[in-house]
């Protein structure tokens, strides 16, 4: 079964903001987000790309849009399946304050029973998403190949959830999982199972030198912001 490539959209406004975007609308890649997508096509230059999938939200298209040009030949397919978490009421709120809500610890804890106010369960979340993935690996083998490899860009907690999914890790631990913004994760899979052969991989390694206020013990929801 093919290869799939995992590209968490470059750093938005959202997340210099340290706002839970969500599908709020206009969220688009800030300068530095830009400069991460348009580093995109060196870094996947090795690769043969069956097919580009993106989320429906801006900040993934504008991620994808300079591989696109670089390779015209390339299509790319939209699917709201792997569209970002609905937050419902969370949508648009300040990350500082949210961490003050109750539901706040049982995401952080015990995402399976989490499910977002006016939005959907992170099961559901995990769901869609999964289901995705399955249906465009049977796609992508049948027009490609068994050794294709393609890509799809999409969110901070979708991506998470998909890798706890390869792994058979329970949803409940997916938060000790990290993505940072532009970064690479592939998933090889094979008829039985799931191999992860990257993890968040953007290349630096700045993210691990100390900050001046330490990261806490909780996860960012959505993704966070990345190195400094």
């Amino acid at each position: 079964m093919p290869t799939l490539i995992l590209v968490r959209h470059g750093r938005s406004t959202a997340n210099t903001d340290g706002v839970l975007a969500g599908w709020t609308p206009g969220v688009a890649l800030d300068e530095r987000g830009t400069a991460q997508a348009g580093a995109l096509p060196g870094r996947l230059a090795g690769l043969p790309i069956a097919e580009v999938v993106t989320s429906p939200l801006q900040r993934c298209r504008e991620t994808m849009r300079p591989l696109l040009d670089a390779r015209p030949e390339l299509g790319p397919h939209t699917d709201d399946r792997i569209g970002e978490c609905h937050y419902g009421d969370w949508s648009g709120r300040k990350l500082a304050e949210l961490k003050d809500e109750p539901l706040m610890e049982v995401v952080q804890a015990h995402p399976t029973a989490a499910r977002f106010p006016g939005g959907e369960s992170m099961r559901a979340m995990q769901h869609r998403a999964a289901e995705a993935v399955r249906e465009w690996n049977e796609r992508v083998e049948r027009e490609h190949g068994a050794d294709a490899v393609y890509v799809m860009c999409s969110h901070g907690d979708i991506i998470k959830s998909l890798v706890a999914d390869a792994l058979g890790l329970h949803l409940d631990l997916f938060q000790r999982i990290t993505v940072e913004p532009c970064s690479i994760t592939a998933i090889r899979y094979t008829r039985l199972r799931p191999f992860l052969v990257r993890l968040g991989d953007t290349g630096d390694l700045s993210s691990l030198a100390p900050r001046e206020e330490p990261p806490g013990g909780d996860a960012t929801v959505g993704g966070g912001a990345g190195a400094p």
